[in-house]
């Protein structure tokens, strides 16, 4: 059976002899995005019948539709002239739901393929694309050593890296320990006033967007807004006061509801973790937050995840979390 190649700009959606959906092209994005079409044609099946399917999809909220889906507007060409029309795309999330749906040879394949590869996920406890890997060996690399600073104390490590980890972050293991009992401190220190504008967040961010786009870590669609007006509502809750006084009246208190909100309130069709962490970063240089030395990348990417992934009721501990380590060493 051939490939099915599909292709979005710099992206590659094709479907293997084994069955599995693969991504060519680009290996830094948090998802990736097809029309029904593209994924019709990945799955050998009629677009209608992918209509049918993610209409179930949300009609039996099986996934969120506001999360998983966007319309883009993209520019065709129809005969002697180019039309303007809005398209709606759709995330890894709904590809791989469909894929359980649809009855077709390519779908069955598929099913097989991804029934194997979560069998070896619970087996071994990890799951590597070997492809993926030689390509970005370095990448690999770090990224293993990022996951063991996040490994249980019990996981066997070079003992000079748990001797340096111990030395250099000694002062974070009772904050740990407050973390687990809900005891962190949800008040920051330093309340030196500081304005910030949603103006000068957008063009910081599009300051980003194309560095990303130079270096090809990120497409047009990354940054782009799902509603007006989303990064200003952000900004207004950050900045917000109450009688004369900050709702949030510290700066760390403010960078820690800053990089929540732009995380879990996904204001941009693709990008929200790294818009989130880039704006951080920036407020804390802005504001000269001395507790930012306290922030390294890895770190930044532990937290920045730990927020997507956590619970919307813990916001709070969320926020706590990041004004802790904003304080630490004070």
């Amino acid at each position: 059976m051939k490939n099915k190649n599909i292709k979005n700009k710099e992206l590659v959606i094709f479907q293997t002899k084994s069955g599995a959906i693969e991504l060519r092209g680009d290996f830094t994005h948090e998802t990736l995005w097809a029309t029904q079409a593209q994924i019709a044609e990945v799955f050998g099946i009629e677009r209608s019948v992918i209509t049918k399917h993610i209409r179930n999809i949300y009609k039996e909220n099986e996934l969120e539709q506001k999360a998983t889906s966007a319309k883009i507007a993209q520019v065709q060409t129809e005969g002697n002239r180019k039309v303007e029309r809005i398209v709606e795309f759709y995330n890894l999330d709904v590809i791989l739901s469909v894929g359980y749906r649809v009855n077709s040879k390519t779908a069955t394949l598929f099913r097989q393929w991804a029934t194997k590869t979560l069998h070896d996920h619970i087996v071994k406890g990890y799951t590597i694309n070997k492809k993926v890997v030689l390509k970005n060996y370095e990448n690999f690399l770090k990224t293993v050593a990022d996951i063991q600073l996040l490994l249980p104390t019990h996981t066997i490590l070079n003992p000079k890296t748990i001797l340096d980890l111990v030395k250099e972050y000694s002062i974070t293991w009772s904050k740990l320990d407050a973390y687990d009992k809900d005891s962190l401190f949800a008040k920051g220190v330093n309340k030196k006033k500081i304005k910030i504008t949603a103006v000068e967040v957008l063009k910081a961010i599009e300051q980003l967007k194309i560095q990303l786009i130079k270096k090809g870590e990120a497409t047009d669609i990354f940054a782009q807004d799902r509603s007006k007006g989303s990064i200003e509502g952000i900004i207004g809750n950050v900045m917000q006061s109450f009688g004369g006084n900050d709702v949030y009246s510290t700066l760390e208190e403010k960078a820690a509801h800053l990089l929540y909100f732009m995380v879990k309130n996904h204001p941009y069709i693709d990008g929200n973790k790294r818009s989130g962490a880039f704006v951080f970063i920036w407020f804390l240089r802005k504001s000269g937050i001395k507790g930012a030395r306290n922030i390294n990348p890895s770190g930044l990417t532990a937290i920045t995840l730990l927020i997507a992934e956590s619970d919307p009721k813990q916001k709070d501990k969320m926020t706590a979390l990041v004004v802790e380590l904003l304080r630490i060493g004070r």
